[in-house]
């Protein structure tokens, strides 16, 4: 009996012992499973995606938040280095706008979308608390192909962007009792690209455009960036005092042969002449708008008034088809003060019709184009240069 209770005895020790043994393996296991699904990191496959979705939608931010409205933002600006406004703390808002009209029925106006867009947002950069504002004039139709086309166009975007269309119609209707006089002296005729009172925006955005709106940049649709559009917008800094618009030279004689007649009259004037001591008129294609400015430029503003418009074409004897450009064009040739003139580089037009049109012999003296192309402008349906 002592033999058999001593047995036992041992028995159940050992079976004490193996117990004790498969609850600390036990403990082992939970311990392993638990490092690699509940890790005080959380670094399991769970987690790790969802930060990585977190990571795609802080990137994809400024396409989901996009505003498509046809009304700009409400507040009050303020200027900050002459670049953007700072709307009541929000982030620096810096506005550009394009001219979006009868782009759903034009295939190569689409194209050219792409490209001005898709260029736009490779080369952007901006700070955290700044944001793009883009603005599209456009119709219906337009403004549907647009809001479908730039979630896309503006995927590789690492800045923060705003969207805006603005009905052409009801743009126009504010405009036309501004323009009509000055339509019939820079437009080809009735029914033409031009002839539209929509197509003088830029000449009086300051008096339709809120307040709010201090600066803006015009840009036309057939453009490439190769810059940072923000670069772009510190030029406004470099304005003179009286300056109220930048704008580029035109790259071509075309105002060599509108101002043929002046010239006649006038052999001693540089009226048409090409750099660097001619005037070769401006180029629409990219504008900087000091909309505050032009608001508080008496001078800007005289020569807005019918009476003024009519006095200088019959003086320069011009007859113009490139609506706002013309504009600028005839009133810088006297009063030069009011215009920042833009580096080519910012509009390195492309387009050489006159060269084969009657200016061969001077077509380069115009032409030539210093320094490192920031904006490409392929004018008159020109090809533009792959990266």
């Amino acid at each position: 009996m002592g033999v058999l209770r001593a047995l036992l005895v041992t028995m159940g020790r050992i079976s004490t012992f193996r117990s004790y043994q498969i609850m600390l393996l036990f403990a082992a296991a939970l311990a392993v499973v638990s490092f690699y699904y509940f890790g005080s990191e959380k670094q399991n496959f769970s987690s790790t995606t969802k930060r990585l979705k977190e990571t795609q939608a802080s990137h994809n931010t400024n396409r989901e938040d996009a505003d498509l409205s046809i009304d700009i933002r409400s507040g009050r600006p303020e200027s900050r280095t002459g670049t953007g406004d700072d709307l009541d703390g929000k982030p620096s808002h810096f506005h550009a706008l394009m001219m979006f009209t009868k782009v759903y029925k034009s295939l190569s106006l689409q194209q050219k979308f792409q490209v001005a867009m898709r260029s736009m947002a490779k080369h952007g950069r901006f700070l955290e608390d700044e944001m793009l504002v883009l603005h599209y004039v456009s119709d219906a139709g337009s403004q549907e192909l647009g809001e479908k086309m730039l979630p896309e166009l503006l995927l590789d975007a690492t800045f923060r962007y705003e969207v805006v269309f603005h009905n052409v119609d009801a743009l126009t209707e504010k405009l036309f009792p501004i323009v009509e006089a000055m339509q019939k002296h820079f437009s080809a005729g009735s029914g033409t690209y031009y002839s539209d009172a929509i197509f003088f925006l830029s000449v009086a955005m300051h008096r339709i455009m809120p307040a709010e709106l201090k600066r803006i940049v015009q840009l036309d649709l057939d453009l490439k960036f190769r810059s940072n559009i923000r670069d772009l917008f510190q030029e406004f800094n470099h304005f003179p005092a009286e300056a109220v618009i930048g704008i580029a030279r035109e790259m071509q004689p075309v105002y060599r042969h509108t101002f043929w007649q002046y010239r006649k009259e006038n052999p001693k004037s540089y009226v048409g002449d090409p750099p660097p001591d001619g005037l070769p008129g401006f180029n629409s294609g990219v504008m900087l708008l000091n909309l505050d400015a032009m608001r508080h430029s008496t001078l800007y503003n005289q020569l807005l008034e019918p009476e003024r418009v009519a006095r200088l074409a019959e003086k320069y004897h011009f007859r113009g088809h490139l609506g706002d450009q013309d504009f600028f064009t005839m009133i810088g040739m006297e009063h030069r003060e009011l215009f920042y003139q833009l580096s080519c580089s910012w509009n390195r037009q492309l387009c050489t019709w006159w060269r084969e049109h009657g200016y061969g012999d001077v077509f380069q003296l115009y032409y030539h184009c210093d320094g490192p192309v920031h904006i490409y402008h392929g004018n008159c349906n020109t090809p533009i240069p792959d990266d």
